[in-house]
């Protein structure tokens, strides 16, 4: 499959009518992969809690746009880090170290990120949230 701009501006479309306001579009081959591979639209506004994935590091790059990466102490629930990511900027992607609590702020219209991570997807459990 070739990553087109059309493709992006279709992601982005329903991103921005989704009540999300994100959208991914999965890049694995078959259901039975087992990684996670996938484009994700964001916008401004969207809502993403502050959380780990234990089992996995995850790699994001921004592909289109502008957002932050922010890092947090899951035990004083401060922030440790921000990552400015964007294309053309000093940094336009960034590797997470599995268990490391993060969360984005989508600072651009139009955002898109490719994103991967480890072994299939299993949703978020509650104690892969942190409560700010």
């Amino acid at each position: 499959m070739e990553i087109t701009q059309s493709i992006l501006d279709e992601l982005t479309e329903k991103a921005k009518a989704s009540p999300r306001l994100r959208m991914n579009l999965d890049l694995r081959n078959s259901a039975e992969d087992r990684s996670q591979r996938m484009l994700n639209a964001l916008e401004p506004g969207t809502d993403l809690p502050v959380h780990r994935h234990r089992n996995s590091s995850e790699t994001v790059v921004c592909l289109r746009g502008h957002l932050r990466e922010v890092f947090y102490d899951g035990e004083t629930r401060q922030v440790v880090d921000v990552i400015d990511l964007r294309p053309g900027g000093p940094c336009l992607g960034v590797d997470i170290p599995a268990g490391r609590w993060h969360t984005i702020e989508v600072l651009e219209s139009g955002t898109v990120i490719l994103e991967s991570k480890d072994g299939a997807y299993a949703p978020l459990g509650p104690e892969d949230i942190l409560v700010l």
